[in-house]
């Protein structure tokens, strides 16, 4: 008989949801309030020792109708508060009642536990394979007064340190509410003294890893952009000060949703620590009528108690493991060269033969044609929502060309800004009313370029009957999906004035929508996303696109901090890296060939370059990168992955992918600035087997795992600035 992965004590009214890892413990308290009492190692039995003390905290109110002053929720350790019930911290969920009043008390009702997963209609989510994977707790809490009810989902796998929290909201009363806030997940930490890792930045600029202590006062690491976006990506980790990437405890919170998000980290006058996920306030509000329901997207929750790698890895694990459904995510990616930073806009069909030709001699397998290939755009001024082929640039049709990509052996893709329109564009002349737009308002340009209104079906119709007309020919193995911008003039038109606060999720959805439509007809389609290269790089996505650009910086050294700021949560196979030319055109920085090579290698390797226009020993360059990349590929973007040292944090940056049978280790080094006097480092590799003999591939010197993780091997010390190396060992024995 399977073991029970969640259990319920009816004596003690404690729920205990854990598997061999890890343990999360949850009560019901005096109220029916329920209350968090542990999240972490797994523990084989819980016998209440947990249980809050009773102190009556001054200006903390109690119960109502009680004379207990030593209960209170505003200094209990609760899974889901609200506002106006006499607790002052950051509230999960805010309320607007018919009669203008904020008042919700939630207490508990009921609860059942489910095999597997219930899926969440519309939204991206963690799936089962089977059932007897997982388990899943619903714990339902009730308002009395105004029927409302919270459904509080865990789902905890047999395998994994991980709980994935969501909830749903059912309004089982007669009138409609405003939900005002509404947040996946709260836990509330006891004595614990933490610091908060986060992963902000900007556009080429993105995921840089910063880490600062929670001190008393609410911290908010949030998005208001309409996307997950460059400048905060959705993700906290809290972490004991001591840990590190090998020791310590880390829990790790991932958000999967790609629109406004918030993190709230509060710590409270008595240290206590919340942490409070979901989708952001700030111009948010959700008409909730009599009998309807609202489903908050997931929180995937990790816990680690061997410090940030351990945490990483289970990220890792559960994205691409039960995410991703693409099938391609346990196949080995295609190495592709991309047109952009090639041509640009000036291109046509004979000017990219040429490309595609040099891509075959040189081993790459797939071509993919960026941005202006549709409407009559030669500039980024244009066309946006007109996706028809430019005939001027393929006078015999975009079919004629893919099918010379395919005939030299090369995969074709294709780039579309889908949610995007420009004002010339014949899409704006027919439908005005598809551009995002506040009434009697001018609306904002970015790059030019406008929002199209995906909340509404009519909008996502058209465009989803565009692409069906190009991807039905079955030319296009591959799509880059880009967005060049973020959201604004927040209004959409079929809603009235009293929903406006739908728009900013109804848009969200309305991309998730269109996404399930492009994946379900098209199954055999690669999907990257790319959203101004690192932006919306989030859970959420990977669902619908197992790929997405890291950044648009193209710089091999601005990507070391890119890069690992991103593996903090997100899989290597993930991440779309590539090789560009030197000087960069962003920096100014040159950088060997080679460097740029192994870095881009820490992902999907690609290039976007001319690769007509270089060198002699640059095309030898990029033919031996591409053999040693298809040799090592399936290694370094599905095996396990280790980061060893922090360019952030000095000048060296080391990275290592080791084989799920530990029978192939990948070690990537970079020395960042070089030294006239320099000193000796070394580097220890980890994760390898002890008793296994290990050669390197290209010296063939045997070592044994243990030598190699214990004792490590020096770094080479050779002239010049951003000097990379590249390592890699097979078992013997």
């Amino acid at each position: 008989m399977t073991k029970n992965l969640i259990t319920f004590d009816e004596k003690n009214k404690v729920f205990h949801l854990h598997n061999d890892q890890i343990s999360y413990l949850i009560s019901i308290e005096d109220g029916g309030t329920l209350s968090h009492l542990y999240f972490g190692k797994s523990i084989k039995a819980y016998h209440g020792e947990l249980r809050y003390p009773r102190l009556d905290r001054g200006f903390s109110g109690n119960l109502p109708g009680s004379l207990d002053r030593t209960f209170s929720k505003d200094s209990l350790p609760q899974e889901y508060s609200s506002a106006g019930e006499m607790d002052f911290r950051t509230p999960a969920m805010i309320v607007r009642q018919p009669d203008g009043s904020n008042a919700v008390f939630l207490t508990y009702e009921n609860y059942q536990i489910v095999p597997g997963k219930p899926e969440l209609k519309g939204l991206p989510h963690v799936w089962v394979k089977n059932k007897d994977e997982a388990e899943t707790l619903i714990i339902t809490l009730k308002d009395k007064f105004s029927e409302l009810r919270f459904d509080l989902l865990y789902t905890i796998y047999r395998d994994r340190s991980v709980i994935v929290r969501s909830t749903k909201v059912r309004n089982a009363g007669k009138e409609t509410v405003k939900i005002e806030k509404v947040a996946s997940m709260q836990m509330d930490f006891v004595d614990r003294d933490f610091d908060m890792i986060t992963l902000p930045g900007a556009h080429a600029h993105e995921r840089r890893v910063e880490r600062n202590k929670v001190n008393q006062g609410i911290h908010v690491y949030s998005s208001i952009r309409g996307t997950s976006s460059h400048q905060m990506n959705p993700f906290v980790a809290l972490a004991d000060p001591d840990t590190n990437e090998f020791d310590g405890d880390a829990y790790g919170f991932a958000f999967v949703y790609s629109g406004n998000h918030k993190f709230e980290v509060e710590k409270d006058p008595y240290a206590q620590t919340r942490i409070v996920v979901g989708i952001n306030d700030y111009n948010f509000s959700w008409m909730l009528n009599a009998q309807e329901s609202f489903q908050t997207p997931e929180v995937l929750m990790v816990y680690s108690d061997q410090g940030l790698n351990k945490m990483s890895q289970a990220f890792h694990s559960i994205i691409h493991d039960r995410i991703m459904r693409s099938k391609y995510k346990d196949q080995v990616r295609p190495i592709v060269v991309n047109n952009w930073e090639a041509t640009y806009f000036d291109f046509d069909e004979d000017k990219l033969k040429p490309i595609v030709d040099k891509a075959k001699e040189l081993g790459i397998e797939m071509f993919v044609l960026d941005d202006g290939w549709f409407g009559h755009r030669d500039d980024d001024n244009s066309s946006l929502g007109d996706w028809q082929v430019f005939e001027k640039k393929f006078p015999h049709g975009l079919d004629h060309f893919a099918n010379y990509v395919h005939q030299q052996g090369l995969k074709f893709g294709l780039w579309f800004e889908p949610e995007m329109i420009s004002i010339d564009s014949n899409l704006y002349q027919k439908h005005p009313d598809y551009l995002m737009h506040v009434p009697g308002r001018t609306p904002s340009p970015a790059r030019n370029q406008y929002l199209l209104d995906l909340g509404r079906a009519e909008v996502r119709n058209n465009i989803f009957d565009q692409m069906k007309a190009i991807l039905d020919s079955g030319k296009i193995d591959y799509i880059k999906w880009d967005m060049n911008r973020h959201l604004s003039d927040i209004y959409q038109a079929d809603l009235p004035a009293d929903r406006q606060g739908e728009v900013y999720h109804r848009y969200v959805l309305g991309l998730y929508d269109l996404l399930e439509k492009i994946v379900d007809r098209y199954p055999d389609l690669l999907i990257e996303g790319c959203s101004g290269g690192g932006g919306r790089f989030d859970a959420g996505m990977a669902y619908y696109n197992p790929q997405i650009w890291a950044s648009d910086d193209s710089d091999a050294i601005d990507r070391l901090s890119i890069q690992y700021g991103t593996s903090l949560v997100y899989p290597q196979s993930m991440m779309t890296s590539h090789v560009s030319v030197s000087p960069n055109e962003q920096n100014g920085r040159i950088t060997p060939f080679k460097t740029r090579g192994i870095v881009a290698m820490w992902g999907d390797l690609g290039y976007e370059l001319d690769l007509t226009k270089l060198s002699e020993s640059d095309q030898k360059a990029v033919a031996e990168q591409v053999a040693e990349y298809k040799k090592i590929r399936a290694v370094t973007q599905y095996g396990t992955f280790y980061r060893l040292k922090n360019a952030q944090e000095g000048n060296q940056c080391a990275w290592e992918t080791v084989s799920a049978d530990k029978n192939e280790v990948i070690l990537s080094t970079v020395k960042v600035m070089a030294s006239a006097q320099p000193y000796f480092t070394k580097t220890k590799l980890v994760g390898l087997d002890p008793n296994k003999q290990y050669e390197d591939q290209v010296t063939h010197q045997v070592y044994g795992g243990d030598e190699l993780m214990n004792l490590g091997i020096y770094d080479p010390v050779e002239h010049g600035d951003f000097m990379a190396y590249q390592y890699h060992f097979k078992a013997i024995n």
